[in-house]
Parts: structure tokens; sequence; C-alpha cells
């Protein structure tokens, strides 16, 4: 860890940053997102319609259950089933809303109703690729214990945490969830490296502490529209000012 007190008695702490979790994070695009989205359900309705041929086939078919399952589709119950046994946990009641709200695509054999597997596939990749705004805030929250709900869907709104909406729900990247836990366990925000140094006994004023970031002599990360500092840039610069103290007496 570099770190240097200069001839103006002016600590200078010179590290590269270079973290592969923020630099996806800073990579996340929502646009891009949503034009991939759209391409994925364009593809989902087509395989959708195409299964709709194929029931009203087994309608008119008299087909048995067993012949409706040959053919990858899923009764409402089976198909909770399928998606609870592979991770995705979610109320009975509210899948059920999703597909009253047409937000699950289904097809119907006589009066019930079945979802084709494309669509279980679907709603399971989305799930390894998105948490909901809630489950956003439950995973951040297990290392950030200082934000509240409303903190973070107005951070959502402004857009310092990349969302998108597919179909009616927004839901914010797992990957922009993990480096926003990542950076609550390896760096400070502005508050708590002032807190740390104070505890200290290092007393200077936030405004002199944010012109030593604007002017790059404390390394520092831009996440969300606020900054931070790594934990062992902060260790380095407790040391500093500790020697610097020393000197002066």
């Amino acid at each position: 860890m570099g770190g240097m007190v200069s001839r103006g008695k002016r600590i200078n702490i010179d590290v590269e940053i270079n973290d592969g979790v923020i630099n996806q994070f800073k990579d996340i695009n929502p646009e891009f997102i949503k034009r991939s989205r759209s391409k994925a359900e364009k593809t989902l309705s087509t395989s959708v319609s195409n299964v709709f041929n194929t029931a009203k086939k087994l309608y008119q078919k008299r087909a048995t259950e067993e012949d409706i399952q040959k053919n990858r589709l899923y009764s409402v119950q089976d198909a909770y089933d399928h998606l609870k046994e592979r991770g995705l946990y979610i109320s009975f009641r509210a899948f059920g809303g999703r597909i009253e709200r047409g937000t699950v695509p289904y097809v119907k054999i006589g009066r019930k109703r079945y979802i084709p597997q494309v669509v279980l596939d679907d709603i399971l990749d989305l799930n390894t690729k998105f948490y909901s705004v809630k489950e956003s805030f439950d995973e951040y929250r297990k290392f950030n214990k200082k934000i509240n709900y409303r903190a973070f869907i107005g951070r959502v709104e402004k857009g310092s945490v990349p969302s998108v909406k597919i179909g009616t729900r927004r839901l914010i990247p797992r990957q922009a969830v993990d480096a926003l836990t990542h950076v609550s366990k390896e760096y400070f925000s502005v508050s708590e490296a002032l807190d740390k140094l104070h505890k200290k006994g290092i007393k200077i004023k936030r405004n002199a502490f944010e012109r030593r970031l604007d002017r790059g002599r404390i390394p520092h990360v831009k996440v969300g529209g606020r900054r931070f500092i790594p934990n062992n840039v902060l260790d380095r610069l407790v040391e500093l000012e500790y020697e610097l103290r020393s000197r002066r007496k």
C-alpha cells in the first residue's frame, strides 16, 4: 500500500483501485438488458403460440393428462411445484395472481389451465439473473443495516441502483446487488470513514475530507453516485495521520 507525507505535510495515498466487481457494476446497461429482453419475449411469444396450437389439437383428441404432460405442459399446481423444486420460492397465491394477470402465459385445454415448459424455463432464467426490489433490499440489508426500504427504493427510482421493468415487475440484476453487498463489506462510505477517523482521534471536517477526495489524495470509487473508500486505504490513512502527528511533536 503506497502513501507518503509530502513537503507541505499533505498526505497522499498513491494507490490504483482496480476492483472487478465494481467494474462489472458500472458495465450494467439497463437499455441493453431491455433490448435483449424484448428479443427473448418475442421468441417466447412465438413458442407459446406454437404450444397453443398443440393444445387445441390435444383438446380435439380428448387427450389424457399423461398425453398433455408428454407435450411439456404443466397444470398450475405442477408448474408451481416444478419452480419450487428448482429454488424459486413464491407463494402459490402470488403465482396464481401472476397467471390471472397474464404475466405468466398459459394455454387452456378444456377448462383447465396449463403452463408450457418454455414459460417455466424463462421464469427460472429470470430468477437466476434478477432479484425483485424487495429481495434486493433484503440481500443488501444483510450487510448494510443502516439503510431502510424507502431509501433503497429512492435509489432505484433515481437509477443509482440499476433496474429494468419486465412485464409488470421491476427487477434488479443480481450482479448489481452482489456489487452493493461487496461495497458494504470492503469499503467505507464518506460518513463511515469520518466516523472511523473520529473514533481513532483524528479530527477532520467533512468538507476538508471531501476536498482530499476531490483532489485524488485519498483513492476512492464512485458507486451509484456515492463515493466509497477501500478498507485498506482508510487503514493506511490512519497510519499516515498518526505518523504526521508524531513528526509534529
